[in-house]
């Protein structure tokens, strides 16, 4: 099994559920994060004061799904959350070792569903 964690603009976030709803990927986890990659920051302006902005607001979505799966999700998130710009935001795939449904106990793969 495998997370895929996905950082995103959050104005992407209901473009990228819709692509997941329709892969076939109703269930997923989200939060509201703060960072910055290599852009570190933008600059804003308020009242004519210029001031720094390090920290940019992001969306962090969260799924779990089997490995035979993961490039279908992948592609539905590059799809649905790029726009060509910097501050896109990164994907980051790993290996799940274990998914245990609580309500029923079931795990694996079983309890992915």
């Amino acid at each position: 099994m495998k997370r895929i964690e996905a950082i995103i603009r959050p104005e992407k976030l209901n473009d990228v559920c819709s692509a997941l709803e329709r892969a076939g990927y109703p269930g997923i986890m989200i939060t509201e994060i703060e960072g910055h990659g290599r852009q570190k920051g933008i600059k804003q302006q308020w009242r004519g004061e210029e001031f720094q902005v390090n920290f940019l607001p992001k969306t962090k979505v969260e799924i779990v799904v089997n490995d035979n799966e993961a490039e279908n999700i992948i592609h539905a998130l590059i799809e649905s959350s790029s726009t060509g710009e910097v501050g896109d935001g990164k994907i980051f795939v790993s290996t799940v070792d274990e998914v245990v449904r609580i309500r029923t106990r079931e795990r694996g793969a079983r309890a992915l569903s």
